[in-house]
């Protein structure tokens, strides 16, 4: 019973600041974009449709971390940070294609990178490398997982991001995504993809028996179908994560250097189609 209380009383405080969050920042917020046609966020020439953020330079990449190179973003895998849109968006279908390159980042797990949606706050805010927004995780084994990343406004706040799903508890304890599954709402643990495999080590180039991203050194398609407060990410064709209730649900979109060479090319916004 106590268990329980607490968790309401957490909802509710969350839920309150969330609203109070967004009182306070809607007249603040410059315009966002709502994809009306196909865009394409990278131009396959140069990263002028980007800026950057490392977490020991800063707005600044003197080690040339982020290039273009054959038509692709190449990002080194030198410490770590993002390239962000210059525009904030809602309401679109992100998709995009990734690969990995030699580099990592020397440990013997495995190779990590993802895609940040509605990045909003002070740029770095979050563990010196991130902004709040809302993770797709592309680390090997753990396509399409999804991690909230809570940074700060810029009054130096914390800003309350969150999401929800529907699961289930896999034997390891963690939850999966199951659609008509038990609603859980953000609680500090990321909602793995629904065929996370329990007891996955994590080690360098292994795969689980379900993965969906292509093997090592192919390109992979990411999807991310981002439409009022929902968020779906597909890999590969294969719908593997769902959440709702999610906030914030507009921003800028990150692309995460984390250690590990990785390529990515194809990035493109599309309106959403109806079904």
């Amino acid at each position: 019973m106590f268990l329980q209380k607490t968790r309401v009383l957490w909802f509710v405080s969350s839920l309150y600041a969330i609203l109070c969050y967004q009182l306070t920042a809607r007249a603040q917020q410059p315009d966002i974009v709502t994809i009306d046609r196909p865009m394409s966020l990278f131009n396959g020439k140069d990263l002028s449709q980007f800026t950057t953020w490392l977490k020991e330079s800063q707005q600044d990449d003197p080690k040339g971390i982020f290039q273009v190179t054959n038509g692709a973003i190449h990002i080194s895998g030198e410490g770590t940070g993002y390239l962000a849109t210059r525009n904030r968006y809602r309401d679109y279908h992100l998709s995009l294609e990734y690969k990995w390159g030699n580099r990592t980042d020397g440990s013997k797990y495995v190779r990590n990178s993802g895609v940040l949606l509605h990045a909003i706050g002070q740029e770095g805010s979050a563990s010196g490398s991130w902004m709040t927004s809302i993770e797709v995780q592309l680390a090997q084994g753990c396509e399409g997982d999804i991690i909230v990343i809570q940074g700060l406004d810029e009054n130096g706040e914390k800003i309350p991001a969150t999401v929800s799903s529907e699961t289930i508890t896999a034997t390891d304890g963690k939850t999966r995504w199951k659609p008509g599954g038990e609603k859980k709402i953000y609680s500090g643990k990321q909602f793995w993809w629904s065929k996370h495999e329990p007891g996955f080590q994590e080690l360098k180039d292994t795969r689980g028996k379900d993965d969906l991203a292509s093997p090592l050194g192919q390109w992979t398609t990411v999807d991310c179908i981002c439409k009022k407060d929902r968020i779906s990410i597909r890999i590969n064709g294969r719908t593997v994560n769902e959440v709702f209730d999610v906030f914030p649900s507009y921003g800028k979109i990150l692309i995460q250097n984390e250690g590990n060479e990785v390529f990515f090319r194809n990035i493109v916004l599309r309106p959403i189609q109806e079904p």
